[in-house]
Parts: C-alpha cells; structure tokens; sequence
C-alpha cells in the first residue's frame, strides 16, 4: 500500500509543535492569565510602563543605529576588497565566513580587553600620563553597544555584497573609466544600483538580529542599557514577573516575526 503523502507530513509538523509552537503557545498563555486582572490586564500593566516605553524605545534606535552603521562600512569595505587588488584579498574574503560563525559576546570581550575600564587603551593613557585611569569608558554606554553591534554584525552584511559585486560584469566599470568617470561617480552610478538588493537584504537581517541581541548588552555592562530582551531577563529571572515577561517576549515575537518576513521578500527579490 501506498503511503499518502499527508501522512509524511505528520512527524515532522509533530515534531515542530512539540519544541517550537508548544513553548510559544506557553509563552501567550501566560501573558493572557495574570495572576489578578483580566486577560489583558498584564499588558495593559506592561505597556503603560515607563520601563517598557524606554526598553522599546532604546531598542529600536540601537537596531536602526546598528543596521545603518553596517551598512555603510560593510559597503566601504565590500568596496575594498571586492574592487581593489590587494595581497590577501580573498584570505579576507574567506575570514568573512569565519567570523559569522562567531558568537557575539567573543567581539563584545575582545573589546573589553581593548577598551574597558582597565583594558589595553587605558593602560597606554596611564602609563604615558601618570592618571589614576584612562578617558575610555563608553562600552557601558549606548555607543559602547552600538559599536560592539556594528562590529560583529558587519559582516552579515559584507557577505551578500560579495556575492553581488562578484556578478557585476567589469567590463562596464572599464567602460564607465574609460569615459572619464571617476571612482565615485562609478561606485554610485553603476556599483550601487546593482548592490541595491544585496543591501537590503543584509540590512534587513541584521535589523532583525539586533533587536534581538542579548549578550552584547549582557557582557559590556551597561547597566543603563535595556532593551526588550534584556527587560525580558529582568522580568523574569529578577523580578519573576512571569506574566510580564511574557508580554515583552510577544511583543519582541511580533516585531521580529515582522521583519522576519520582510526580510525574506528582500531575500526573494534579491535572488539570496
């Protein structure tokens, strides 16, 4: 007898909601039943905070900071690799793909070591000043975590340029020379147009990765820093304010469900 193929379809839709859509559906439930109140009443609670209003706010600003920073220095460097002859260039290339791999708090702890109240910047200050400590001290700031952000999510973006530049045919850029356009003109008539999509892509995915970054905000220290994951850490592991918590970890669902799906009509478009 042949099996339909419906029945194929069974083990792994199971296997899906028992580890994915099970947990999610525990997360809503929990946020729909406070322990006083209606079923709302926790996110009516939530969102007339100021810590959530805040949370929210520092969020999206250090997302929208973080993706067009790496926009315009994963183009700049794209742009050098890709276009400019260099010894090691496709080393670099392949560094790339390494560095992917890497988990955010590795880029946020070599930044301490470089940066940090007693890291390597601060120890050259006080050594050639005689200070009791050096000027650098914005990690545990918002700028700290946007640049730590920049850094690592730099390269989610570089890869798609890559590949998009790789398909840009240079006869063009020979002929666009050989016209007298100069390097910029080239880089915005011809180059730009055609990395459009690549952009968007890799600006799209690294939105929806910082918002919902955790463990750069968790390892420079910023105690004024909290976005919707670290109230969610707060909320719960704190506080053990589990309705609450809950309502944050929907609302981060929500939006990056959202943009997931942006993302991927991006991707789609762009052939990634």
């Amino acid at each position: 007898m042949r099996v339909p193929r419906s029945v194929w379809a069974v083990p792994p839709v199971a296997v899906l909601g028992l580890v994915f859509l099970y947990p999610l559906a525990l997360v809503v439930q929990q946020s729909l039943t406070p322990e006083e109140g209606g079923a709302f009443a926790a996110y009516a609670e939530v969102f007339g905070s100021t810590a959530f209003r805040e949370a929210l706010g520092t969020t999206v600003w250090l997302a929208v900071g973080a993706t067009i920073g790496c926009l315009v220095l994963g183009f700049a460097l794209a742009l050098v690799i890709a276009f400019v002859p260099f010894p090691g260039a496709k080393a670099v290339a392949r560094f790339i793909d390494v560095f992917l791999s890497f988990p955010s708090f590795l880029i946020t702890l070599a930044l301490l070591f470089i940066y940090g109240t007693v890291g390597m910047a601060n120890g050259v200050w006080t050594d050639l000043t005689g200070t009791a400590e050096g000027p650098f001290h914005f990690l545990t700031t918002p700028w700290g975590v946007l640049l730590a952000e920049i850094t690592y999510f730099t390269p989610f973006v570089m890869r798609p340029l890559l590949a998009a530049f790789s398909q840009i045919d240079t006869a063009q850029l020979e002929v666009a020379a050989s016209l007298g356009a100069k390097p910029l003109r080239i880089i915005r008539r011809v180059i730009l147009p055609e990395s459009l999509p690549a952009l968007a892509a890799g600006g799209s995915l690294v939105l929806v990765m910082c918002l919902n970054e955790f463990g750069i905000v968790l390892f420079t220290g910023a105690k004024g820093v909290t976005t919707l994951p670290m109230l969610v850490y707060g909320k719960a592991i704190l506080e053990s304010d589990y309705p609450a918590a809950c309502v944050v970890a929907v609302v981060n669902i929500a939006i990056s469900v959202g943009l997931f799906g942006l993302y991927r009509v991006v991707s789609k478009r762009a052939g990634a």
